[in-house]
């Protein structure tokens, strides 16, 4: 129960000191992102942990043969096979040469990937296209732990980079942000900071999430080194009074200046009141001053010894009440 407590009172805290945050962990490039790239693939050299046949598997085996130059005349099956789909994220500005990490899959019967070996896969992106190409050992990782999925597995570099997505960055003549989390404070003070940084008119905010940057004339094929400039720019990030709540964990998460408004609380045995001041107090009340935040409301209710479960019953009335002034969310 304390430990719940405190974590709420922790974020409360710190959500009013509001630091500056570096404009790179606050927004994300139009068109600077990864491609998620996917292939079908065998896995051999399993220890009789493979699909043992199937109509895929056994097709594959007999035309991966024949590619090889041998002339099977029915399809083969067997135990120590597997067929597996292929997972990978292309870099934004990956190269061709470049390894990535991919993950492997079983899509058949096999009980176990541990030990196994990828053929060689063709990665396609969704045109169609092969972008890289996949194999090696596979690695299930804490196997001897009881881990739960041995039909998943990684392969560290396991694929190279055969095919770039045209990007020329470094010619654009103009560049639009879109913030992480939008919010319309953020946005105007993002604007704001770049323009008064570069001396000049050069970025407008749309919207809660969109600033369109114009390339200044002298940095112009120079966006690279103008980025490198932008993304160190310091600004105040601003955020919706929020509480998160997860009902089955019974963990609560408060975010931002979250107010409560003159009201009294009671909840079984607990009785709390929020209001602008008096005398008198009845001897189950507790009283809070007008404007009482979150933090404060936590820490009352847990000198009442309440529960996790008694906070969230408690947030959701004060929410439906209107006294709670910001916004909860359930997941």
């Amino acid at each position: 129960m304390k430990k719940i407590i405190c974590f709420i009172i922790l974020f409360s805290s710190l959500s009013s000191l509001a630091k500056m945050s570096r404009l790179k962990d606050l927004v994300h490039i139009k068109g600077v992102r990864e491609n998620p790239v996917i292939g079908y693939g065998l896995v051999i050299g399993l220890n009789g942990t493979g699909d043992g046949g199937g109509e895929i598997v056994d097709s594959s085996l007999k035309r991966m043969f024949q590619k090889l130059g041998l002339n099977p005349q029915k399809e083969v099956s067997s135990k120590n096979v597997a067929s597996v789909i292929v997972t990978a994220k292309l870099p934004a500005f990956g190269r061709i040469g470049q390894k990535i990490d991919i993950t492997v899959s079983s899509i058949g019967d096999s009980n176990s990937l541990a030990g196994g070996i990828l053929l060689v896969t063709p990665l396609k992106g969704g045109d169609g296209k092969v972008y890289a190409v996949a194999n090696g050992s596979i690695s299930i990782g804490g196997l001897n732990k009881g881990k739960a999925f041995p039909t998943t597995g990684l392969i560290s570099s396991g694929a190279t980079i055969e095919k770039e997505v045209n990007f020329a960055f470094n010619e654009k003549k103009s560049i639009r942000l879109s913030l992480n989390n939008p919010d319309f404070t953020t946005a105007a003070r993002v604007e704001k900071t770049i323009n008064q940084e570069l001396g000049g008119k050069y970025a407008i905010s749309k919207d809660a999430t969109t600033i369109d940057l114009v390339v200044p004339v002298h940095y112009q094929r120079k966006v690279v080194q103008l980025m490198a400039i932008l993304e160190n720019f310091k600004v105040h990030s601003d955020q919706k009074a929020k509480i998160v709540i997860n009902e089955r964990t019974g963990t609560i998460v408060a975010g931002g200046e979250v107010l409560i408004q003159p009201v009294a609380v009671s909840h079984g045995d607990l009785t709390i009141e929020v209001k602008g001041g008096g005398s008198g107090k009845p001897e189950r009340f507790y009283l809070l001053d007008k404007k009482t935040t979150l933090n404060d409301l936590v820490k009352s209710l847990n000198a009442f010894g309440a529960t996790p479960e008694d906070l969230i019953s408690i947030f959701q009335a004060l929410k439906r009440n209107g006294a709670l002034i910001g916004e909860i969310e359930l997941i």
